[in-house]
């Protein structure tokens, strides 16, 4: 089996059809194609858009607010519709189905992590379908930063947690493409990519989202390059070709595939990687740089020239260079505090300048991952 283990994200616009309201063909044609890929031993966790959709065809309101409160009722009401929309869909085909609700806070911590991964994993083996969305009532961008923003992102973190084998990001559009294809018809789609770079960032930004979606192509492109980059491959397509997910996971070549590293990374290192933890930045000189990409060495002090941030021993931070490329994150053995008095010495210089000392590394190897 090819792809035993998917995360099919469904977007706003393809379930609304590009309409102020949710499609319901639409929605009962997807279903039949992941029920029909369940009965035959596939593993699917949906994330899905829509809620707010069916709120506002439910409350019919006669003008239409920009507000977060009002998007938060609208999600509130119409996300016990959407479920039972699922529920009778899948209930032809005696699928059990769940449901999620996580916000970025949730996953910022080890602990929360581990517990929506254990859940979702669980609930997996159970051959439960989970379906998965953010918690759009309390989940604000107005609140500390803990909003995904938009169900591409969450899905990439849900593709994660789980161990995906693949992700498949359904919309209505039919892939990437070298040019915007709704202002250029001659616009080709690319069917492959195996560097996620600036250039194909600057190709997904010439996009436009959706009328109803809050993200759009570059959201999409910066789901599939975190998704990627922990070794799971993501499609980018329409999901108004017919049975175009199970022609994706059949192998067929269907809309834009963006292959993933060779190997998996373990759950912890997913987690760093993901920058939802990440509480800081330290910047590091080229010497530390080769030294951890090329040889593999833990990050000393002496390497370490700037500190953005403030955080905690045991914090995850991200570790650039001068230029702000980034090399990966890790597990800092020592406060923003305590690297900010210590940065650019020698290690065996610790213990005098702090009274202290946690080891002479300020992130080992064994507790950090490169990109």
């Amino acid at each position: 089996m090819l792809y035993k283990r998917l995360v099919v994200k469904l977007g706003t616009n393809l379930l609304t059809g590009g309409t102020d309201s949710v499609d319901l063909v639409v929605i009962s044609k997807l279903v039949d194609q992941i029920a029909y890929l369940h009965n035959n031993h596939h593993e699917i966790v949906i994330v899905t858009s829509g809620a707010v959709g069916l709120g506002r065809q439910k409350l019919r309101p006669k003008k239409e607010r920009r507000d977060i409160p009002f998007k938060q009722v609208l999600a509130s009401v119409g996300q016990n519709l959407l479920m039972q929309t699922y529920d009778q869909l899948f209930s032809k085909y005696d699928i059990t189905i769940a449901q999620a609700l996580l916000t970025k806070n949730d996953l910022c911590n080890r602990a929360g992590y581990l517990n929506a991964r254990n859940t979702l994993l669980a609930l997996i083996e159970m051959d439960i379908i989970c379906i998965v969305n953010e918690n759009d009532v309390v989940a604000t961008d107005e609140i500390g930063g803990i909003k995904f923003g938009d169900n591409d992102n969450l899905s990439a973190m849900v593709a994660n947690l789980v161990d995906a084998d693949l992700l498949v990001l359904l919309t209505d559009i039919e892939g990437l493409y070298n040019a915007n294809p709704r202002i250029h018809p001659e616009a080709k789609l690319l069917s492959r990519i195996e560097n996620i770079d600036s250039k194909i960032i600057r190709l997904a930004s010439k996009g436009t989202a959706g009328t109803l979606g809050v993200g759009g192509m570059v959201t999409k492109v910066q789901a599939a390059k975190a998704a990627t980059e922990c070794g799971i491959p993501v499609v980018i397509a329409s999901g108004f070709i017919s049975d175009s997910l199970k022609r994706i996971v059949s192998g067929e070549d269907v809309g834009t595939l963006f292959t993933g590293a060779n190997n998996k990374m373990e759950s912890k290192k997913r987690w760093m990687l993901s920058g939802l933890a990440s509480k800081g930045k330290i910047v590091v000189d080229e010497g530390a740089a080769k030294a951890l990409k090329k040889y593999n060495r833990s990050l000393l002090p002496a390497g370490i020239t700037d500190i953005e941030g403030k955080f905690q021993r045991g914090d995850v931070i991200d570790m650039v260079k001068a230029d702000g490329a980034p090399i990966g994150s890790g597990i800092t053995h020592y406060s923003s505090s305590a690297l900010g008095a210590i940065k650019g010495v020698h290690s065996d210089e610790i213990l005098h300048i702090l009274g202290y000392e946690y080891g002479t590394e300020v992130i080992h190897r064994n507790n950090m991952v490169l990109l």
